[in-house]
C-alpha cells in the first residue's frame, strides 16, 4: 500500500533533519528517511572527532526550530576569539569588537544532529522513518515520485529532498551533474588532551606544508585539524598515539599549551563539489549533496543550514501562496537564494586555499600584508569577522530570527 507524503526529506543528518525541523508544526506532511539514529550520547564519552563551528547564524536557525536547547542540554564549546597569523601576519578576532558575546560554538556533529532527530519527533507532521534505506528511487519529472524502502513501504512525495550527503545517490538518482575537483592536500583531525583547559580561542596558523587549526573543546580537550599533502597525512596517520604526540609538540607553535595525549585520529580528503543545479521537477538538493567545500574556514555545515532555512521558507511560502511545491519555478527561488551565496563562499575558500598553499614570496608578501590591514583597519576586520558569523549578506528569515510559519 502505498503511503503520501508532501516532502521526503532522504537523509536524517543535521542538514536533513535541520529542513525537516524548519516544516515542523506547518500542514505538510513530512517523511525523514535515516539509515540509522546516531549513537546516544552521554557527558562521560569522549568528544567526536567530526567537530563543527556553529556560526551565529546557524545558533539562530537552531534556536528558531526549537533545537538550541537540546545542544545545551550535551556539549558545546562557544569561542569569542579567533587568531589567524603566519611569518609576519597575524591578527585576532574577538567577538567584543561588534558587540556579540561570541564568535561561535564548537559542537560535535553528532550532539547537532541528535538535537534536531529529538526536536523533529516532538512535531505531529513529521515522522522519522529510521533505520530505513532507498531500494528503489522512481523519479517523474511530471508527477510525484515513488520511493520503495527495504522495510517495505511504498512512500510517494510531491517533493524530494536530497540530504544524503556528498555521495547523494538521490541527486545521481534525478540526473543532477556535479562539477568537482580533489584538492592537493589532506586534512588530519586529531584529538587530544592538554595541559589546561582551552581558552575561549580557536586558530589557525599558515606554513608552507599547509594550515594548521585548532579547536578548543569542553575541558583539558581540543581538536587539531592538520592539512598537508596526501602523502604526509598517510605517514602522520600510521604513527602510534605516542608517536604523533612528539610530532605534534616538534610542529605546533606554544599557543597550543603542551599536548599531554593523542587519544585519537582521523583523516579525510579535500575535494570541492558543486552541483550544476539544485532543483528540477519535484526535486531540490541540501547540504553536502549540493556542495561540499574546503574546510579551512570550517563554514561546510553553516551554509549547508543556511540552505535548509532557505529551502524551507520556500516550500512554505508556495503553501501559503497556493502554489504546487513540487512545480520548477517555486523551487528555482531556492536556488537562486542560495547557489549564488555558495559559490562565493566555495570562490573565497578557493582563493585563500591557493594564496596560503605556496611559498612565491610575492604571494608570502601580500598574505602577510593582508593579515596586517586587517588587523589595523578595523571596519575591515569587523565586516570579515560579521561576514563569518553570518550576520551579513543574503539570509534565509530564520536566520535573522525571523518566523516562516
Amino acid at each position: 500500500m502505498k503511503e503520501q507524503f508532501d516532502v521526503v526529506i532522504v537523509g536524517g543528518g543535521m542538514v536533513g533533519a535541520a529542513v525537516a525541523c524548519c516544516l515542523g508544526g506547518s500542514l505538510l506532511k513530512v517523511a525523514v528517511i535515516e539509515n540509522e539514529f546516531p549513537p546516544v550520547f552521554s557527558p562521560e564519552q569522549p568528544h567526536d572527532l567530526r567537530v563543527s563551528a556553529l556560526s551565529i547564524a546557524s545558533k539562530t536557525i537552531l534556536e528558531m526550530v526549537g533545537a538550541w536547547q537540546g545542544i545545551q542540554n550535551r556539549r558545546l564549546c562557544p569561542f569569542k576569539r579567533m587568531r589567524v597569523w603566519e611569518t609576519a601576519g597575524d591578527t585576532e578576532f574577538c567577538s567584543d569588537d561588534i558587540g556579540h558575546s561570541e564568535l561561535g560554538y564548537i559542537v560535535e556533529n553528532r550532539v547537532t544532529q541528535l538535537a534536531l532527530l529529538e526536536r523533529l519527533q516532538a512535531f505531529e507532521n513529521i515522522e522519522l522513518i529510521c533505520p530505513a534505506r532507498i531500494e528503489t528511487l522512481n523519479y517523474s519529472n511530471s508527477d510525484d515520485s515513488e520511493l520503495i524502502l527495504n522495510n517495505g513501504r511504498i512512500l510517494t512525495t510531491k517533493l524530494l529532498v536530497a540530504a544524503d550527503g556528498a555521495q547523494s545517490k538521490v541527486r545521481q538518482g534525478v540526473g543532477l551533474g556535479v562539477t568537482s575537483w580533489d584538492y592537493e592536500q589532506h586534512a588530519l583531525v586529531i584529538y587530544i588532551e592538554t595541559a589546561y583547559e582551552q581558552q575561549d580561542i580557536t586558530w589557525q596558523r599558515f606554513v608552507a606544508s599547509g594550515p594548521q587549526a585548532f579547536l578548543p573543546l569542553t575541558g583539558n580537550f581540543g581538536s587539531i585539524v592538520w592539512y598537508n599533502s596526501p602523502d604526509e597525512v598517510k605517514r602522520l596517520q600510521a604513527l602510534s598515539n605516542e608517536a604523533l604526540q612528539v610530532e605534534l609538540t616538534a610542529t605546533f607553535p606554544a599557543e597550543l599549551g603542551d599536548v599531554t595525549r593523542v587519544i585519537s585520529v582521523t583523516s579525510f580528503p579535500l575535494t570541492r563539489r558543486h552541483a550544476q543545479h539544485y532543483v528540477k521537477h519535484g526535486v531540490a538538493l541540501v547540504g553536502d549533496a549540493a556542495h561540499t567545500i574546503n574546510p579551512l574556514a570550517g563554514q561546510g555545515v553553516n551554509i549547508g543550514l543556511l540552505d535548509a532555512a532557505a529551502l524551507a521558507e520556500v516550500i512554505l511560502e508556495a503553501v501559503q501562496q497556493g502554489r504546487n511545491i513540487s512545480d520548477e519555478s517555486v523551487l528555482k527561488r531556492y536556488e537562486k537564494m542560495r547557489r549564488t551565496e555558495n559559490l562565493k563562499m566555495m570562490t573565497v575558500m578557493d582563493v585563500f586555499y591557493q594564496a596560503f598553499s605556496n611559498e612565491i614570496l610575492p604571494l608570502k608578501f601580500l598574505r602577510n600584508l593582508g593579515l596586517g590591514l586587517a588587523e589595523r583597519v578595523k571596519p575591515l576586520k569587523n565586516k570579515v569577522m560579521r561576514g563569518a558569523m553570518g550576520l551579513e549578506g543574503a539570509l534565509p528569515k530564520l536566520a535573522r530570527g525571523e518566523s516562516i510559519l
